[in-house]
């Protein structure tokens, strides 16, 4: 019986050897400069994570805001969020700068 245990333990602690403990979900950059997002259209993987990176380069804040992925965050002048998102199916999901949606305005795009 004590064999059997060790034999069990043994295979478990391999397992778990080869299993990464957290998966670092892929990051996108999106840069806020003069009122706009740049790029306009971020491409991520579809079914999975996303860690966004959204630095304001302006001096103003800014209000990253999209309904289609239910998030919101302010974003100071000269500073960056961290913003996870997904996992999406593939498709297009729009989001604007609340404080100047006439120009900030853009999509990610699962595929």
């Amino acid at each position: 019986m004590l064999i059997k245990r060790i034999a069990c333990c043994l295979g478990l602690a391999a397992a778990a050897a080869l299993t990464p403990a957290h998966a670092t979900p892929p990051e996108r950059l999106l840069v806020i400069k003069n009122h706009r997002f740049e790029p306009a259209e971020l491409k991520v993987p579809a079914g999975q994570r996303v860690m966004l990176v959204v630095h304001n380069q302006d001096a103003t804040p800014e209000e990253f805001e999209s309904h289609a992925l239910d998030r919101e965050k302010i974003v100071p002048g000269g500073a960056k969020v961290v913003i996870y998102i997904g996992p999406l199916r593939a498709g297009r999901y729009g989001f604007y700068g609340e404080y100047n949606p006439k120009t900030a305005q853009g999509s990610v795009v699962a595929e």
